[in-house]
């Protein structure tokens, strides 16, 4: 008997496949759009034998501080060294006092304690959760030899406020710009305002290495070569050691991957730029504490960060839903065990430790595609909803 294709069973249609996760960066995509070059400069470098310092970092300084609109820049090997090594150029001395902010990532304050000092806490604003200026006067002690604001998420601080409190009151304005590569408060690059901006150039920062990397920028001529100097074990010349130094040497083929990363900074920026602005589009009606852009600061959208009191269940709903999002930073530093001995309690620094507690940030990278975020937005108004309904 020949059997026809009627007589046969009915074959059960193959599950479609899950879609995959939503990452909340894609470093991978990104590698993939700049292959060829990346892989070009580093074969420059393997060849050249240039594995510390050399050409490719040098050109690399001079590219970034073009870009920021700086004099000078100095490739170090990390953000946190750069922080650092600013914070000595300041003239920040063991005892001495730095005003900083808790809501930031700790490498902020490890450069202060490094050198032995002690980090001066004020509140960070409610809005664009940076340094609150008005409470920064009354933190000033006769100790006091620097004042670092950071630029979190990719937003600037309120730096024509405190670049007026540095001059009146004679103390140095130190930038960690770590988050904010391409920012600008007023038309001026994040990073060219203080005595120093501060980069960390980790890889998944906006302009990220494949590996540690961080620089210094100054418009001082003789922080410059100081800064130069204690990178190198404080070598005015070989062998030569004016005070005590460090190796916090970038490496060749580190900055052979940012000068490359450098020529595309701005068409990823501004994919950033145009995916927040979807989210704030699309997520507007939903009950979220949106970041916001302030007036007269061009934000670079590091980081999508959104506050809800019940953060945790709202992240846990994203995850089941292929959704990845992150923390960034669900502990203020001055309630760190590690800096236990500053004495600070909960409700020290009210708006610092709210943001802690309700902060999460969405998936947001240039690679991402309108059908990505489409899916964080659907995700995420599905878990609102349910949490609207199993609230008691």
């Amino acid at each position: 008997m020949t059997l026809i294709a009627t007589d046969l069973p009915a074959m059960p249609k193959p599950a479609s496949a899950p879609a995959p996760p939503v990452p909340i960066m894609d470093l991978k995509a990104q590698y993939r759009t700049i292959q060829d070059e990346v892989l070009d400069a580093l074969r420059e470098v393997a060849e050249s034998t240039a594995y510390v310092l050399g050409p490719k970092v040098a050109d690399f300084e001079q590219a970034f501080a073009d870009y920021v609109g700086s004099r000078f820049c100095v490739g170090v090997n990390s953000g946190t060294s750069a922080l650092h090594l600013a914070l000595i150029c300041a003239g920040v001395r063991p005892g001495d006092e730095v005003i900083t902010v808790p809501m930031t990532f700790v490498a902020t304050t490890w450069a202060v304690s490094y050198i032995g000092a002690r980090p001066v806490f004020v509140d960070v604003d409610p809005i664009t959760y940076t340094m609150d200026l008005r409470q920064v006067e009354r933190k000033i002690t006769r100790r006091t030899k620097a004042i670092l604001p950071v630029h979190l998420y990719g937003q600037p601080a309120d730096m024509e406020g405190l670049l007026d409190l540095g001059r009146r009151r004679g103390i140095p304005v130190i930038e960690d710009a770590a988050q904010a590569h391409g920012a600008a408060y007023d038309g001026r690059g994040a990073g060219t305002m203080g005595l120093c901006g501060c980069f960390s150039f980790y890889p998944g920062k906006n302009l990220g290495a494949y590996g540690e990397a961080g620089a210094i920028t100054t418009d001082d001529e003789a922080v410059a070569a100081r800064l130069r100097k204690l990178r190198d074990h404080a070598q005015g010349r070989r062998y030569h050691h004016d005070e005590l130094g460090y190796n916090y040497r970038m490496d060749g083929f580190q900055g052979a991957v940012l000068g490359v990363k450098l020529k595309h900074l701005d068409r990823w920026t501004e994919s950033r730029r145009r995916l927040a602005d979807r989210y704030l589009r699309k997520l507007a009606t939903l009950p979220l504490k949106l970041p916001v852009e302030a007036p007269g600061r061009r934000h670079v959208w590091h980081l999508f960060v959104a506050l809800h009191p019940h953060r945790d269940r709202i992240r846990s709903e994203l995850e089941a839903a292929g959704i990845q999002t992150g923390l960034h930073y669900p502990v203020p530093v001055h309630l760190q065990e590690a800096y236990a001995d500053l004495e600070h309690r909960p409700g020290d620094f009210p708006i610092a430790e709210r943001v802690a507690s309700d902060c999460f940030s969405l998936p947001l990278f240039p690679e991402m595609t309108d059908e990505q975020q489409d899916r964080v937005v659907a995700a995420l108004r599905d878990a609102l909803t349910r949490d609207r309904e199993d609230r008691p």
